[in-house]
């Protein structure tokens, strides 16, 4: 397959084979969250968005696996680097009982392990005067972490603040400051003391114009809701205060300006602990590494995974407890494998400026579709490669990802009307013309008044 001249080819979707594969997995697996009948062929061609599935259909893949395949399929930025391994067994090893290097010091290793993986953590983060990592195998398990640590270092402190529209992961912990859809939560146990305040969704409003609740009565319902400013929560006795700088299942909802202000000033002024979710949003794909950077906050505590590879909890030593055995994990601190993909994407980043392409990239991708999208069409919005459309009806918006699909290019909804678009971050000016070309052909064909079939 050759990267510069390929294109979507569907001949049926989904195919025979991919129903037989969708059949044979069904007959053991749980029942999940499965966005499309798209089935990955991995013993066929690939190459950054272009994918091959078992039918032989080659489909354009702007979602990145919700952002876990940062640079697509079989990038050579990632596997020409790889070819020089060969690999070993076991590549996942109980990472917090035993150490793995290769050679004899770190500055002559050729391959990068979890040591240095964490070392470029603390590079990327120090603006925020962070210097300790702790690795595990999920953004689910990188938050649980930074509740933990926050529950240490701020004992015997009894709560946590939360936003409105929030998904910080399925374990009971995460599910606990997780405030969107109800299916997540229903009947399970929550902890206790979490409040929850409205997240502001409209990137252009300030305090008098706000509608979204958060702003209110001349102050905003974070700041009211504590003890000092007449509300009913000792700030002291605040933990942390979670929130994703930009919220990924909820509906790639961008905050204002004014809203992050505030929370900067409230956890500043009250001393509490900011942990920011950065497990969709970070590692690049907004044209930052960290979605926080383009925010006038300053987090306490960064959960990273999904393009990473990894979960990474990443803080200042005085966070995290001293104590050993505090933390620990089976398979956490980094597997082998992950930890070198880790580092081969930050790597690639750096190497290929592409922080710097995903801004441009993202700001052509608005464009077209900005300037070429029907009234139906409420919103086009993004920063970098990190790209949200949301339409008048979800019924709509469950349509055009149906008929984007037939014509080959696949995309992912999130909240209740979006539809959420993750090209690669190497992403090239000719391959967002051809899907944005394809996405509004898909918009064309639902038409003003279509239903979702």
């Amino acid at each position: 397959m050759n990267r510069d001249t390929a294109e979507p080819d569907v001949d049926g979707f989904p195919g025979p084979n991919a129903r037989r594969w969708i059949e044979f997995h069904g007959q053991h697996a749980a029942p999940s969250e499965y966005s499309h009948e798209f089935v990955w062929d991995i013993t066929r061609e690939a190459d950054g968005p272009f994918v091959t599935d078992v039918d032989g259909n080659v489909l354009l893949d702007f979602t990145c696996h919700i952002g876990a395949a940062p640079l697509g399929y079989n990038n050579e930025k990632l596997t020409d680097k790889l070819e020089e391994f060969d690999l070993v067994e076991p590549m996942k090893i109980a990472g917090q009982d035993m150490y793995y290097g290769a050679g004899p010091s770190p500055d002559e290793s050729a391959v990068p392990g979890s040591s240095h993986l964490m070392a470029k953590l603390t590079e990327v983060s120090s603006q925020y005067g962070m210097d300790t990592v702790f690795l595990s195998n999920s953004g689910a398990e990188a938050m649980e972490n930074a509740m933990k640590i926050t529950n240490d270092y701020r004992a015997p402190s009894k709560y946590g603040v939360a936003f409105s529209g929030s998904f910080h992961g399925r374990t009971l912990g995460t599910l606990s400051i997780t405030k969107s859809k109800e299916v997540y939560t229903r009947h399970y146990p929550q902890l206790s003391g979490i409040e929850t305040v409205p997240f502001c969704a409209d990137r252009g409003c300030d305090a008098d114009s706000c509608d979204c609740g958060f702003f209110a009565g001349g102050g905003s319902q974070l700041r009211s809701m504590l003890a000092p400013e007449g509300g009913h929560i000792d700030p002291d006795e605040i933990t942390f205060l979670t929130l994703e700088p930009i919220q990924g299942v909820g509906g790639y909802r961008f905050p204002s300006e004014a809203f992050m202000r505030e929370v900067a000033a409230v956890t500043d002024e009250y001393d509490i602990p900011l942990v920011v979710d950065e497990i969709q949003a970070g590692i690049g794909r907004t044209g930052e590494i960290w979605a926080s950077d383009h925010y006038p906050i300053e987090p306490d505590v960064i959960a990273s995974a999904k393009a990473l590879r990894v979960g990474a909890t990443i803080s200042r030593s005085e966070i995290f407890p001293s104590e050993k055995n505090r933390l620990g994990s089976t398979f956490g601190a980094g597997d082998l494998l992950g930890s070198m993909m880790g580092a081969f994407t930050l790597e690639a980043i750096d190497e290929y400026d592409l922080l710097e392409n995903a801004t441009q990239r993202g700001e052509q991708a608005k464009e077209l579709l900005r300037d070429n999208a029907p009234d139906y069409v409420d919103d086009v919005r993004g920063k970098g490669l990190m790209l949200a459309v949301e339409f008048d009806t979800p019924e709509r918006r469950t349509a055009v990802v149906q008929e984007a699909l037939k014509r080959g290019l696949l995309t992912l909804g999130c909240g209740k009307k979006t539809i959420r678009l993750l090209p690669p971050l190497d992403s090239s000016e000719r391959e967002i013309d051809l899907g944005m070309g394809i996405f509004l052909e898909a918009i064309e064909a639902v038409g003003a008044s279509a239903k979702a079939a």
